[in-house]
């Protein structure tokens, strides 16, 4: 199919995107369009998803769909919106049976600054969020993907949220 097609067809999808998003096959669609439509001509569908990325990195389908803009859309100033809005809700998008995922999508393909600002935010709930089932892959990811820094200042939370517990997290840790 020519770019000319392709572009023509996904303006076909303009004021339907959500619906699609949140359709278990209509979702395929828009991850395809996103990847191959050059960001330039797709910028109404990343355009429908702001102010509602938070609740579509918590649903099944759309969670995947903004993972797809991460990856192609990350480095323009639509896909920055993108981030910061999962920046801030990174708190409750990581104990969120889908929102982890874009979480940990971030952590290992974003930028160091966005890594460390997840960090940051969660370092003061480290503890908590490890025993989360979902935040305590999230946790994982930042010790990987985390600088030295980083990863000593969830350890010293880690130390500081537990201490006067004999707990086995702290005896591992250190």
């Amino acid at each position: 199919m020519e770019l000319d097609q392709k572009i023509d067809l996904v303006h076909e999808l303009d004021g339907h995107i959500m619906r699609c998003v949140r359709d278990q096959n209509g979702n395929h669609v828009i991850q395809k369009c996103i990847e191959c439509v050059p960001t330039e001509h797709i910028g109404f569908v990343v355009s429908a998803f702001q102010g509602q990325v938070t609740s579509l990195s918590m649903h099944p389908y759309g969670c995947r769909v903004i993972q797809r803009i991460l990856e192609h859309c990350g480095g323009n100033s639509q896909g920055q919106c993108i981030i910061d809005e999962i920046l801030q809700w990174v708190c409750i998008l990581a104990q969120d049976q889908y929102g982890n995922y874009v979480t940990q999508h971030v952590l290992e393909r974003g930028k160091a600054h966005e890594r460390s600002q997840i960090i940051t935010k969660l370092a003061g709930q480290v503890v908590t969020m490890s025993q989360n089932k979902y935040a305590s892959n999230v946790i994982e990811k930042c010790f990987q993907h985390g600088d030295i820094a980083e990863r000593d200042l969830l350890i010293r939370r880690i130390v500081e949220q537990t201490e006067g517990n004999n707990n086995l997290l702290v005896c591992l840790v250190v």
